[in-house]
Formats: structure tokens, sequence, C-alpha cells
């Protein structure tokens, strides 16, 4: 069902702070003139924490809106709450997402009974998961067992995997059959080698077709080619997280002039040091002038 780049996409906004939707839609018409699968809209790059309930629903409305059936949209509607996971994937529905993704709760480190019953619960209205297991963010982590049985469940059908081990993709697929999207740009070749089908990328933001040629060629099983290609821009993969994202993606964008460099508190502007680090590397890839 799912295979291929798609762009775990930002959220922009306007200097007064609100969601900017005129940017928002150029955004989404690079990503479809890229090539890329699908984008990911309100997920941890597209700053879900520092959205109210009613910009969450709105950007997935529009990403549906503006991408007018030709990409996917995987909605992020996870929780650490299964009521407000419930409500967020309701609306996405309507709006007409193809699929949601689930991140794993957070904070309140459910036990896998309770990870178990949470997954469950959302995907019995109807709409195919993505589960999504990042423990970097949350502090706890899908297990495997948890996977396995969950995967029995029609609905859900893939993971993004962002523990940034390869090993888990040999151990998914070893006792189930999910689809398995890569959540590392980094490991997004490796992870292809021994089985994802495509990847959930930040860097896609600002290379979206390169990204889409590279997963392509791998699919392929042309990985000297996709080598090639992850050896150009694996500086640009590791420096777009000097800091905790989104706040280098979005500060990169704004260098290409792609969108104003507004954030939302907790979140702010990432260092000078950070920066010159950031701006080098895309110089170095091509993506600025020197």
């Amino acid at each position: 069902m799912f295979s291929g780049t798609y762009t775990a996409i930002v959220t922009p906004f306007r200097k007064d702070g609100q969601v900017d939707y005129d940017r928002f839609r150029v955004l989404v018409e690079k990503q479809v003139a890229a090539g890329i699968a699908g984008i990911v809209p309100v997920g941890t790059t597209g700053e879900s924490p520092t959205l109210n309930t009613d910009e969450h629903i709105e950007v997935i409305r529009r990403a549906v809106e503006y991408s007018a059936g030709r990409i996917q949209v995987i909605a992020g509607t996870g929780a650490n709450s299964t009521d407000e996971a419930i409500h967020l994937t309701k609306a996405a529905i309507k709006c007409g997402a193809e699929a949601t993704l689930q991140v794993t709760p957070y904070y309140n480190k459910p036990s896998q009974e309770g990870l178990y019953r949470h997954f469950s619960t959302i995907a019995d209205l109807g709409r195919p998961v993505v589960l999504y297991n990042v423990p970097g963010r949350c502090s706890c982590e899908i297990p495997i067992p948890v996977v396995e049985r969950l995967a029995t469940h029609p609905n859900i059908v893939a993971v993004k995997e962002a523990a940034g081990d390869v090993g888990r993709v040999s151990q998914i697929k070893d006792v189930c059959d999910l689809e398995v999207l890569c959540g590392d740009d980094s490991l997004t070749v490796p992870m292809i080698s021994v089985g994802a089908c495509g990847v959930i990328s930040v860097v896609s933001n600002i290379i979206p077709a390169e990204l889409a040629r590279m997963v392509e060629f791998a699919l392929k099983d042309d990985f000297a080619a996709a080598r090639e290609l992850h050896r150009k821009y694996y500086r640009l993969f590791r420096d777009v997280f000097v800091e905790v994202n989104p706040l280098p993606i979005k500060a990169a964008m704004a260098m290409m002039g792609m969108i104003d460099e507004v954030y939302r508190l907790p979140l702010c502007e990432i260092t000078e040091r950070s920066r010159a680090k950031l701006r080098a590397t895309m110089v170095e890839a091509g993506l600025l002038k020197g």
C-alpha cells in the first residue's frame, strides 16, 4: 500500500505566528512536482505539539485539498490519549486522508497490553494505520511482540521505524508482513536493503526529487546508484538534525526562501553555530551559493 518517498511536511507560519496556508499550498505543489509518493502532515516535523486541535485538523484538510488525489496523504493523528487520537483520526477520515500515522503514546508509558489496545481501537475506525515507533521522542517503543499482534488487524498496514536501528526491519519482517517505512533519512538505503519499502523523510522538504530518485534506485536493487546519492547527501541528512527536528529543516527552508523562519514556543531558532554548520553543508550540497 505504501512504497517510495513520503515527505514529513513542515507547517509554515506567517510572521504573525498563524499558519501560512498560502505557503503550505506551494510546498505541497513542490512535492507533487518532484514525484513524491505522498506527504505526512502534522507529524513531528509538522509541529503537531504546537498546533491547537482546530489548526491540526485544518492542516490535514488543506493537505488533502491541495494534493487533490495526485499523491497520498498520511495524516498525523496520534496522541498519548486514545480519545484524542480517535477524535483527530475521525476528522482526518472525514477530510479524506488515505491513512493515519499513529505515534507511540508518549509520557504515560503504557504497558504492552495498553499499546495493543490503543492502536487496535484507532484501527477499528476503518482507515489504514501506520504505526510510528520513535522511542527517542516518546521514551517508549513498540515492542516486537506487540507489532506482531497488531499486524493481525486488517487496518494496521505499516510501521514507520525511527529508532535508529536497522535491525528492527529484520525483526519485524521475521514475525509479520507489515510494510516498513524508514523514519531516519540517513538509514534509508540500509533499511531498504533489508526489506523496508520506503521512507518518511524530513530532508525531502528541500530535495524531494533527489530523495525520490535515491529510494527508487534502492527499491529496484540498484544499490550502487542509491549509495552514490546517499553519499552525496549524507552530510545534509546529518546536519538537518544538528538540533532537534524540525528546527534545522525550517531554518534550511528559510535560507532557501521557501518559508518564513517562524516557530512557536517552546520551539525557537537554532544557535548561530548550528546555523553556520547547516549553511555550509547546504552550500556543499549545491542548495545555496557560497
